[in-house]
């Protein structure tokens, strides 16, 4: 008896294996609650069992599409979605039949990077519990995916849609909520904000394997990244694990926050970034706006790295379809790396997506930027864009401003006048000024600002070495 019930357990277990693999099957992304990606051609996709039909029906135009299981037991098929609204439900059917109800249209964005996108008000943000009384909303959807590393990309993951209201709202980013709001009261449409963030991660871990170590230069950076045992900073393990399940599911954008991580390796962060945000446009096959936070004042423990990333972060924005928001106002103390305002932080995402992707007149959504530079009678006047209304002190005294002759060895703290969009910088014990920095320094903090309120972007017009030496 024993012999002949170990001949059919591999029977028994095929026989169970195939029942299982004929079960009509979804990936996470895919539940009733979600938003999908409004006036698109949405991908819907799961597991069934081989060879057997697909049949998917939509609610808000009664059609019907149907594809073929292939024989890895997997199907993936293209709906057309409306202009935003719902609630819709989507009936899926193959062996078993699915229904996804409570289904919006609207706007999907992906919430992504380190420790200052992920935190929340468990965190201590302040100003997230002010939204509590008022959070309740249906039309912002919130999916909040779990931290975790793989050493190959993923096709699913453990995560699930949900309305936002107060308790689910207390776990989720602050600044992907506020960006998710602002955007939601001005198009007056559903939201879906899908937060995949992890604290300490550098660049390197949200971008493909192959990706960095294809580039000799960035694998070698990459190699200079210290292991610790809270985050992933091999290569590719975030991106595995996190990103990856995700680029079947159709999506407007992504906000980005990160690059603390990453100001030991300024030199490279530019290329890094804008091949990790490649990787991304080409995994989700579309060309994704791209809106970052340039990082805030910190005191790294080693001179300059931090204006250095900032810079890098700056070129970045070069990058078709990218846009950088400077926060340097909103810095309590420069020993937390936690600017603790998160509200204004997803405000100057959303003012940006909502100008440079939804077409709004959004007034003053970019900071000033450095333009040009002359030197005129021992005094240097600096032109600036996105400042057309004009340029402010926010303060009693300009601060933050450095000028230097052709040797760059002593810097001035100089005299400042405004004229409208331009800067005029001059001091009597230097008669041939040269160079301008603002804001160039791990801890240095301008009070310059449009009209509108926005910081004056940090900058220099030199590109002198800066001393690498332990901060005091």
């Amino acid at each position: 008896m024993k012999k002949r019930l170990q001949r059919l357990l591999p029977a028994i277990a095929l026989l169970f294996s195939t029942a299982g693999f004929s079960q009509l099957k979804l990936p996470a992304l895919l539940q009733s609650g979600m938003v999908l990606q409004q006036k698109d051609s949405v991908q819907l996709w799961g597991w069934a069992g081989p060879g057997e039909n697909v049949t998917v029906t939509t609610s808000w135009n009664a059609q019907q599409y149907s594809t073929k299981v292939s024989d890895l037991a997997r199907w993936k098929l293209k709906i057309q979605t409306p202009a935003a609204g719902g609630p819709y439900s989507i009936t899926i059917s193959s062996r078993n039949t699915i229904v996804l109800e409570n289904v919006l249209i609207g706007e999907v964005w992906v919430c992504s990077g380190q420790s200052n996108m992920e935190w929340s008000y468990y965190n201590g943000v302040k100003d997230i519990a002010a939204e509590f009384p008022q959070a309740a909303n249906s039309n912002i959807r919130l999916f909040q995916v779990n931290k975790t590393g793989a050493d190959y990309p993923q096709e699913d993951l453990k995560a699930g849609w949900t309305s936002c209201d107060s308790n689910q709202l207390k776990a989720f980013s602050a600044v992907g909520y506020f960006f998710g709001k602002r955007v939601q009261e001005q198009l007056n449409l559903p939201i879906g904000l899908i937060n995949v963030s992890w604290g300490g991660t550098p660049a390197e871990a949200w971008t493909p394997e192959e990706v960095v170590y294809s580039d000799p230069v960035l694998k070698e950076a990459a190699a200079k990244l210290t292991k610790v045992d809270w985050w992933p900073t091999t290569s590719g393990k975030a991106y595995n694990g996190m990103i990856a399940p995700l680029t079947n599911f159709t999506i407007a954008g992504v906000i980005w926050y990160q690059g603390e991580s990453n100001t030991g390796t300024y030199t490279t962060y530019r290329q890094l970034f804008t091949k990790m945000i490649d990787s991304w446009r080409a995994a989700w096959n579309k060309k994704l706006p791209f809106y970052y936070v340039q990082i805030a004042p910190f005191k790294y423990g080693t001179t300059g790295i931090g204006a250095l990333l900032r810079e890098a972060q700056h070129a970045a924005a070069e990058h078709p379809a990218t846009g950088m928001v400077v926060i340097t106002d909103l810095v309590d103390t420069v020993t937390d790396i936690h600017p603790s305002r998160k509200k204004p932080v997803g405000t100057r995402l959303a003012n940006y997506a909502l100008a440079a992707t939804y077409g709004l007149k959004i007034d003053g959504y970019r900071s000033p930027e450095y333009s040009s530079s002359v030197v005129e009678k021992g005094k240097i006047l600096v032109k600036f864009n996105y400042a057309e209304k004009g340029l402010r002190i926010n303060g009693a005294q300009p601060i933050g401003w450095q000028i230097a002759g052709l040797d760059g060895t002593t810097w001035y703290s100089p005299q400042v006048k405004i004229d409208k969009n331009s800067v005029v910088l001059w001091h009597p014990n230097l008669k041939n000024p040269v160079y301008v920095r603002y804001g160039f320094g791990n801890t240095s903090i301008g009070n310059m600002e449009s009209l509108q309120g926005l910081p004056l972007s940090p900058f220099r017009t030199d590109n002198l070495p800066v001393a690498q030496v332990p901060e005091q």
